[in-house]
């Protein structure tokens, strides 16, 4: 999108003579971008069509550019120009860390879950709740014509039962891009599931029986606890960071105090919390488990939405002994409606293929070609770059938007990649009620206590960013901001 740029009232001829051309129309731009005239995401004008807008040369108009690039204010982006890059909103505190759990707990998920999936279905409800990023992202017409053309070209594949561990072509694919992560893995030792949700429910089947306990972050992704609580299992929550992931002192102090099977995480942009483990936290979290002999199922389905230069590396990267289970899916990146993910158990390969088989027998071989011959000649690259800056100039502005209208003593997080965002609210908020009184405006929320097995973050919930932003956005957070108000 270009924005025609209005130019400000001319500056007096005293001030003109006392800055450089090209620093006054760095500061107007500036001014612009601080105002939301131009909002992140939006391409500026070319330096010629800027050149003629305010009758300077281009000489000029590029050194007020390269100021604005300097000040972190625009990004270039090679053939295409200048655009608008996110900022981050004014610092305001980070969510808190909880206290250890004392001991394991049985999951008790009641139907709140259900009932905050089921309203992110309702087109009609602002979707803050929902964990479903907007179709909008994914290239779905491309997919559609490349679904077709496998289907016409072998249309036997409809009529094939899917008894299969991974279409060869696919896991290749994902081997090949796991390596340029700094991850080496076979393609043989992959195994396709349906979905990111089977995938870690297969590996939590392959080491523990009911009543074991697993050990899992604390606020934690509410469908690790419903995969916890159906196989009668028992969580042990470890308090976790909203910057840099689980508390190595207090794992270390829980595997000490209790007898856990597993550990499950989520290194890469935590879900809720939006968390990037640091490279050398990761290592410490595999030498801490590996001294206890212990499994660890690693979720990575959000290494790939970084915002960064460089792909972080998934936990998998330091397993010596094929202990990590690493976990993922294309439904945050690439095609949420195929339902498509796949494991790497290293050494429960065995187990997990059995388990397979007696769950789903295997994955629609129709919709692994497909992924297949998108991979390999579809420009995934090119689509993760576009949906990387999606999804950060969402957060960026989400976070704007609850800095302005949500009440002085919140905190929220904020994510480095992925699409949520976790605010806690002061300590009188319950996010139960605001999220009744939510729905009577059209919104659906996601309240914290869906996000652990104790009673706990009351007055926290956690903000799906993932829908573009606009002016029924803007208007539901502001709703959102004078509900919470009412409550204090």
């Amino acid at each position: 999108m270009i924005q025609t740029v209005v130019a400000p009232k001319p500056l007096s001829s005293a001030k003109a003579a006392a800055r450089p051309l090209y620093a006054e129309l760095a500061d107007s731009l500036q001014n612009l971008i601080e105002q939301g005239t131009l909002r992140p995401g939006h391409r500026v004008p070319s330096v010629r069509v800027m050149s003629r807008q305010r009758d300077v040369s281009i000489a000029t108009v590029l050194q007020a550019y390269t100021v604005l690039e300097n000040r972190g204010y625009l990004e270039a982006r090679p053939q295409s120009g200048y655009y608008v890059r996110p900022r981050p909103p004014s610092l305001a505190p980070e969510p808190r860390m909880a206290k250890p759990m004392c001991k394991p707990s049985y999951v008790g998920v009641n139907d709140l879950t259900a009932e905050v999936m089921e309203v992110a279905l309702n087109a009609d409800y602002v979707p803050f709740g929902s964990a479903c990023p907007h179709h909008s992202l994914f290239p779905t017409k491309k997919l559609a014509r490349m679904l077709g053309s496998v289907a016409r070209r072998d249309p036997t594949l409809i009529g094939r039962a899917g008894m299969n561990w991974g279409y060869e072509p696919l896991t290749r694919e994902i081997a090949r891009r796991y390596l340029q992560a700094g991850v080496p893995i076979a393609h043989d030792e992959l195994v396709v599931t349906s979905g990111a949700t089977e995938a870690l429910n297969l590996c939590l089947r392959a080491v523990t029986k009911p009543g074991d306990t697993v050990a899992i972050e604390t606020p934690a992704y509410f469908g690790f606890l419903e995969i916890i609580q159906a196989l009668n299992l028992r969580a042990l929550e470890i308090p976790t960071c909203s910057r840099q992931g689980m508390c190595t002192d207090a794992l270390q102090e829980a595997l000490k105090q209790n007898d856990v099977k597993v550990v499950m995480l989520m290194p890469n942009f935590h879900n809720p919390l939006g968390s990037l483990m640091p490279d050398e936290k990761k290592q410490r979290i595999y030498e801490l488990i590996a001294q206890h002999d212990l499994p660890i199922i690693e979720d990575d389905i959000y290494g790939d939405t970084h915002f960064g230069d460089v792909r972080p590396k998934p936990l998998k990267a330091w397993d010596r002994d094929g202990r990590v289970m690493l976990c993922s899916s294309f439904g945050k990146t690439l095609a949420p409606g195929f339902h498509v993910g796949w494991s790497a158990p290293g050494r429960y390969l065995e187990r997990i293929r059995r388990l397979k088989f007696i769950n789903t027998m295997g994955t629609p071989r129709i919709l692994q070609k497909t992924l297949a011959e998108f991979l390999r000649d579809g420009g995934y690259d090119h689509h993760l770059r576009s949906l990387r800056r999606a999804y950060s100039q969402h957060l960026h502005l989400f976070l704007q938007g609850m800095q302005r209208y949500f009440p002085e003593g919140t905190r929220f997080s904020r994510p480095q990649g992925g699409n949520y965002i976790w605010v806690e609210f002061p300590a009188k908020v319950d996010s139960l009620r605001l999220r009744k009184e939510a729905l009577k405006h059209k919104i659906n929320l996601a309240p914290g206590s869906l996000f652990t097995v104790k009673d706990r973050y009351r007055h926290c919930i956690r903000m799906s960013c993932s829908q573009p932003w606009s002016d029924e956005m803007d208007t539901a957070l502001r709703t959102v901001g004078e509900l919470v108000r009412q409550q204090l």
